[in-house]
This record gives structure tokens, sequence and C-alpha cells, in this order.
């Protein structure tokens, strides 16, 4: 009966876990940006298949299509309203033939006259009665802005562009060769650039023709709709640009401008931290996720999107352009365009105290980079929007050409900026910081 009873006693002592498991649920694992995802969707999205993903080409929509179905398995939504990921959007791409110029009975050069035409036919002639406005281009640094003001045709134009301004002129040959992208049909009036002097006395003949089409391209957008109802009007936006150059002139047997960095890096971030924000599941704000169309030829995408939105329901948006590559300053490390103009990126460096990650200033101010991507839209309506980027451009060889492929890119380096963005962005997601706005600006100048 003793032994019993000391028997009684000793199990009492046990503690109850050691009678019965804990029914508690483990905690959670702490998310994480998907190494694996990174790395399959970046080599989708790159991969010669997709043709360079241009602006109206096959390989543009292959792309799209691809990124509306990782919104669907990861589970976002189409935005209020809509009924797919696919943002419907129409631009119009003009082609302007090769001039045929004669200046005072002298063939102009091939290299020497270019025209950019909303017209089908161009045929002037000095005996004509309407005659273009003649506009001379000096040589000095301040006109090259005033050379590039007649890009958009709103007048009969001819210009004569001092030969100092030779690069400037041999830019916008290149830009007419490629053909321009405009979100409404162009007006039906021409410019024509001869690269020369304009005579005392003059007499030409000038003749081209203009092919005009509409195209629809496709912004791809997701969200995931807010737990707060409070803050249902505060939504946050995730970006990158899906669209590159699509084919290039051959470099050793390669045509295919495969825009690895520029923009696959930053569209896969854009997937990478849907995921990671799904499985999080306790954002606050409305995340929006979007992959933007036609940046390369005009930032036309987000243009778009932002006239869906009121820039006012917009608390922030990670603009992300370019991270494939170490940063200047080394491995964990990015840099934040436009970084004196809010406490966008002050607030996110400090989500990542304790961590070995940093957000330094746009290293690079003469890029005017701030206003050369996708967040100058919506950063010009007020909004805290800013571009995250580690590219260091002013050396970057492979940027916009053949060689800008997978192979060229740090993944490991990468993958830990997307994290640092995912942590940074803690506080904005769950409400508890909210980046100061932008004095609204339409001046790229500034």
């Amino acid at each position: 009966m003793k032994q019993l009873v000391l028997l009684g006693a000793l199990l009492a002592t046990v503690p109850a876990a050691a009678q019965k498991k804990d029914a508690r649920p483990a905690a959670p694992k702490a998310a994480t940006v998907s190494a694996a995802t990174v790395t399959r969707v970046i080599q989708t999205l790159a991969a010669d298949d997709m043709q360079g993903r241009g602006t109206g080409q096959p390989g543009g929509l292959k792309a799209a299509q691809f990124l509306a179905a990782e919104f669907k398995r990861i589970g976002l939504k189409p935005l209020p309203g809509q009924t797919s990921f696919e943002q419907i959007l129409t631009v119009y791409q003009g082609q302007t033939s090769p001039v045929a110029a004669v200046i005072n009975g002298q063939t102009m050069a091939p290299l020497q006259a270019v025209a950019i035409s909303g017209q089908p036919t161009l045929r002037w002639t000095s005996e004509d009665a309407e005659q273009p406005a003649v506009v001379v281009i000096g040589p000095e640094p301040a006109e090259r802005r005033k050379l590039f003001s007649y890009l958009r045709p709103t007048a009969n134009t001819l210009v004569f562009v001092d030969t100092a301004q030779v690069k400037a002129f041999r830019q916008l040959a290149s830009y007419a060769a490629k053909g321009s992208t405009s979100a409404e049909p162009p007006k039906p009036f021409s410019t024509v650039f001869v690269l020369g002097p304009k005579p005392a006395t003059l007499a030409y003949r000038i003749s081209a023709s203009s092919v005009l089409e509409p195209v629809q391209l496709r912004n791809v957008v997701g969200m995931l709709p807010g737990h707060d109802p409070k803050r249902a009007k505060e939504n946050v936006v995730f970006s990158g640009h899906y669209d590159h150059l699509g084919y290039l002139k051959p470099v050793a047997g390669d045509s295919i401008a495969n825009g690895a960095d520029d923009d696959a890096s930053g569209t896969t971030a854009v997937v990478a931290l849907a995921e990671y924000f799904k499985q999080k599941n306790d954002n606050a704000r409305p995340l929006i996720f979007v992959a933007f169309a036609a940046e390369e030829v005009g930032g036309f995408g987000s243009q778009f999107f932002s006239k869906q939105l009121d820039p006012q329901q917009v608390a922030a948006m990670f603009n992300i352009e370019m991270i494939g590559k170490e940063a200047k300053f080394g491995p964990n490390t990015a840099f934040i365009t436009g970084y004196e103009r809010s406490d966008f990126g002050k607030l996110l460096q400090a989500n990542l105290a304790g961590s070995k990650f940093r957000f330094e200033p746009d290293p690079y101010p003469e890029q005017n980079l701030f206003y050369r991507s996708d967040n100058a839209t919506l950063a010009r309506l007020g909004v805290p929007a800013h571009t995250i980027s580690t590219d260091q451009i002013p050396m970057d060889g492979l940027y916009h050409s053949v060689d800008d492929e997978v192979e060229s890119l740090n993944l490991p380096n990468m993958t830990a900026v997307i994290q640092a963005i995912a942590q940074s962005a803690s506080g904005i997601v769950a409400g508890k910081q909210t980046p100061s706005r932008i004095p609204p600006l339409t001046d790229d100048r500034k």
C-alpha cells in the first residue's frame, strides 16, 4: 500500500507535458523569399523562347500569359471590378521609311536626313503653297533639348541641325529607325531633320511614307486584399516591367535581347514578393503586384495603370528595376532613386535593423534615374514611389545588349535583395509606417 502511495506521489510531480503530448500547434515558420521561385521565374522570362519580350511582339504576349499564370498559382485576386489579371491598353506604333531629300540640288545621304511622321505620305517641295516651318538647332549644348522636342510633331517642321550636334542627331536617327510608340494616334504632321546648316536660299524636295498600327498590350496586375478594413484605401504597389527590346542586330549569331537584368530581375522580384506576402497572410493594407508593359518604349504601361488608381489611395510604390548584379556598395546593398524626396528609404532601413543589408541613396544622380522608370508617373502625382536597383549603369556593358542573360547575374545576391525588400516593407505593409508624400512635379529636369 505504501508503495502505491509513493508511486502516486511521484506521478503527481511529473509535468503534465510528460504525461500527454502538447496540443498547441507549432509556431509557424518565418516566411522567406523562395530562391527556387526566383531561379525558375527569371530563367523562364529571360529564355530565348521569350524572344526578348518586345513590345507588341509574340514574346511579350507569352511573357504576360506566364505572369498571369504565376499570379493565379500564388492565389492573387484581380483588381476590384476586373475578371482577369490582364489590364489591356492600346498603343500606336508608327514606322517612317528612310527619307529621300534633295536640298538645293544636293541629294542628302541616308544618315543626313531623318523623318518622324504621322502622315501616311510625306511629299514636300519648296514650291508648295503651304510650307513647313523652318527651325535651326545651334551648336550650343542647351540646343540639344530643343532638338528632341520635335520628336512628337504638332506641325510640319523642317529642322536643320548644326553638325556640332552630330552625336545627338545619330541618337535621334537610331530612335526613328526603331519606330515610334504613342498612347494616342499621332497628329497628322511631320518633322524632317537635316544634319547641316540652313542655306541662305532654300530649295528642296523631300518625301517619305509611314505606317501606323494600333497594338494591344497588357499589364499584369493582381492583389492581396488588406486585412484591416480601415486601411482599404491605402494601397501598396510592388512593380517591375516585363517588356524588353525583342531582337537587336546580331552579335556572334545572337540577336535576342533577353533582358535578364532589365527587367526580368525586377519582374521576378514582384512574383517572389507576391508569393512571400501571400504566405505571410497578415498584410493590413491592400497589396498590388504589377508587371508593366511598354516601359522601354515610353512607360505607357505604368501611365495607363496610374489612371486606374486614385493617387491619394496609394500609400507607397516599390518599383524594382535591375537587381541582378551587385551594387557599387558591395553585396547586401541596393540603392533607392529619389532617396531625398521622401522618407521612404529611411523607413525601409529602420526595418532592417540588425541585418547586414543597407539601402543607399542613388549614386548616379546625373543619370536622372528617378524619372527613367515606372515609378515616375505616380511620383509626379505625389505618391512616395521609388525605384530600387543595384545596377552600376554608367559601366554596365551588358545594358540593352544581347548579352544581358541569366548567366551574367548573381542570383544568390538578387534573392537577398528581394528578401531585404520584403523585410524592409513590413512596416508599410502592416500600416505602421506611412512614407511622406512627394511634392507633385511636372518637370523631369528637377
